[in-house]
């Protein structure tokens, strides 16, 4: 028998036809199939009439938590008004507290009735972020044990509640931790209003912590300046001056907190991106089926990690040489800036480097994007996006610094170069992870494929109808052996995701060329670079922390 193509068209109508009377045949309403279409319309319905009040009300509650914990972070960075770190550590207490009262609340009664959890995201709180939140919970708790190790010295001349904090922060952290591991993925049917207000409770605290800790951080990893506007590297010292420790041991300890610091940071944020996702999925009704295994093969990738590994161990040298350097003298601090600036500036180059390979390849390897909606999706896209505006923020502020100054000197020229490609280099990576989070999953592209195959039209001259461009991708691509598209993808994410965790490492635990080059002090006085660089580097480090998580998606999705 000829085949004309001319012919598809007729021949896919009847498909279609015969395809829809099966359909017709085969979900024929019975007792089950309406018992359980009624039990979801019944779950849609009180999703519709409790949406917008719970809604509405917790967004109130966390909004107003912010604020006030946004205020009493603020006013007490430093000694210098009314409120002091105990009427903020109170504070934290209450909140902490309200918290795990709600989280055992929901473990042992809402989560334990029936029809509570009728559904669960597959998409949300994967093994690897819950396996991160483990390990940045972990220590986070070494943290609170050096505070209180340190507190503990200061208790015959200091307030008690400085003690207390850690404690209860500490407990916190085995609570939570349980909790978001158990439950992340729970779409609640019961107790909606509750569940709502209570993980906007939650997400609120992990988010005033956040800022403490950040607060702490920054105020400590801040330079001040002298009165010759040059750079000083004396710390800013704790109040306790007219307080002495009563073992000898406070200062290690209390540095050892600081060393830590970036860790709590991340678990924060970890808590709250999972808490939101939760708090999405209240009421959500989803699809239990749509969850595919994927699997995670390292032999699928080699270029990409060996290049990577090398540039975070070239990174972390030049990070050391820094910090030790940039302490002395004039002559080598200018060395250990010039070193930085050329390392970074190395990495961001081969980053932006394979970011547009990446893009290349995304525009030969044609899929399908995804269309269902994904609230963990969504997240991941507006917090990369609402994270790099931080360093957007700080460089464009350096371009403008250099570029009005002259940009005279080999560091301000080095300064301007790290600063521009550092805008592209975040331009590229955002619209490279984007892209790859929207993308439908090489297995389910593949399954889908074979199914079409399987259920086509037995006659061997009707295999045309799969030879479209995006079919014979997926069917001539072998699941053990990776294309060489996909194979370019995987070693491209994996260069990226250790490229962004040096770029992670080095401001996270201390490095601050913003004020160890004065250049951008001088243009825009210290106070208010200070206020840019403290409020834009948070969200900085966020970013390439997230966009590690994100590449790991990317990754397992190509």
């Amino acid at each position: 028998m000829q085949f004309n193509t001319t012919d598809l068209p007729q021949i896919l109508h009847l498909g279609r036809c015969f395809s829809a009377q099966m359909d017709n045949i085969q979900h024929l309403p019975s007792p089950h199939a309406l018992s359980v279409r009624e039990s979801v319309r019944h779950v849609e319905a009180v999703e519709r009439a409790h949406h917008g009040g719970g809604w509405l009300l917790s967004g109130i509650i966390c909004i107003n938590i912010l604020i006030l914990g946004c205020a009493l972070v603020s006013g007490s960075a430093f000694n210098i008004v009314a409120i002091t770190a105990e009427h903020r550590q109170i504070f934290l207490i209450i909140l902490l507290l309200l918290t795990m009262l709600w989280m055992l609340f929901y473990t042992v009664f809402t989560s334990r009735k029936d029809q509570a959890v009728l559904f669960k995201d597959s998409h949300a709180g994967p093994v690897w972020l819950r396996a991160g939140l483990l390990l940045f919970g972990f220590l986070s708790f070494l943290i609170d044990i050096f505070k209180i190790a340190t507190y503990v010295g200061y208790l015959h001349c200091d307030a008690a509640v400085k003690v207390a904090f850690p404690v209860v922060q500490a407990v916190f952290l085995f609570v939570q931790t349980y909790f978001l591991w158990i439950h992340a993925k729970d779409c609640v049917e019961l107790h909606t209003n509750l569940t709502r207000c209570g993980l906007t409770l939650t997400l609120s605290t992990n988010l005033v912590v956040w800022m403490t800790a950040v607060t702490e951080e920054s105020v400590h990893q801040t330079k001040i300046p002298d009165l010759n506007v040059s750079v000083s590297h004396k710390m800013y010292k704790a109040s306790y001056e007219k307080c002495t420790c009563s073992h000898s041991m406070c200062n290690t300890f209390k540095e050892a907190a600081y060393y830590l610091y970036p860790f709590n940071i991340e678990y924060s944020l970890f808590a709250s991106a999972m808490t939101y996702v939760m708090w999405k999925n209240v009421g959500r009704v989803v699809d239990n089926h749509s969850h595919h295994s994927v699997k995670f093969r390292p032999k699928d990738v080699c270029l990409g990690p060996v290049t990577g590994i090398l540039l975070v161990v070239a990174g972390v040298v030049t990070f050391i040489v820094y910090e030790v350097d940039i302490l002395t003298e004039d002559k080598k601090r200018n060395q250990a800036l010039l070193i930085h600036f050329i390392m970074n500036i190395v990495i961001v180059s081969l980053m932006c480097l394979s970011t547009v390979i990446g893009c290349i390849i995304y525009r030969l390897d044609h899929r399908e994007h995804v269309s269902e909606k994904n609230p963990t999706r969504s997240l991941d896209v507006g917090l990369l996006v609402g994270a790099s505006l931080g360093q957007f923020i700080i460089s464009y502020f350096s371009i403008v610094a250099v570029v009005a100054t002259g940009a005279k000197g080999y560091l301000n020229g080095l300064n301007l170069s790290w600063a521009v490609l550092m805008v592209l280099q975040l331009g590229l990576q955002n619209y490279f992870i984007i892209e790859g989070l929207h993308r439908e999953p090489f297995h389910v592209m593949q399954e889908a494929a074979l199914h079409i195959n399987a259920h086509s039209f037995q006659d061997h001259e009707m295999s045309v109808v799969l030879n479209n461009r995006k079919s014979s991708y997926f069917l001539t691509s072998s699941c053990d052996k990776p294309c060489w598209k996909r194979r370019v993808l995987k070693e491209v994410c994996a260069f990226l995701l250790l490229g962004n965790i040096i770029l992670w490492i080095m401001p996270a635990f201390g490095a601050r060329p913003q004020f160890d080059h004065p250049i951008e002090i001088q243009f825009y006085t210290f106070t208010m670079w200070a206020t840019i660089v403290n409020i834009g580097l948070p969200f900085g480090i966020f970013y390439r922390m997230h966009s590690v998580a994100s590449l790991f998606e990317v990754f397992l999705i190509c």
